[in-house]
């Protein structure tokens, strides 16, 4: 990834090719889910692998008092 936002926090999951494509599904879907992780990128690497890119806005909390 060549342009890097400051808004945005990256997370990439590397799939073996053995894995089931169901399982990888599954795996980026709970971090959807639960970490309120949105799905940017998702690439067929050469032998089979899967690699996925996660992005989730960066939440910047200003102090009240």
């Amino acid at each position: 990834m060549t342009a890097h936002d400051e808004r945005y926090e990256y997370l990439s999951l590397t799939v073996a090719p053995q894995e089931k494509p169901t399982e990888a599904r599954a795996r980026v879907g709970e971090h959807a889910e639960y970490g309120k992780w949105e799905l940017m990128r998702s690439v067929v690497l050469y032998g089979g692998g899967r690699r996925y890119v996660l992005r989730r806005r960066i939440m910047r909390v200003d102090r009240t008092f």
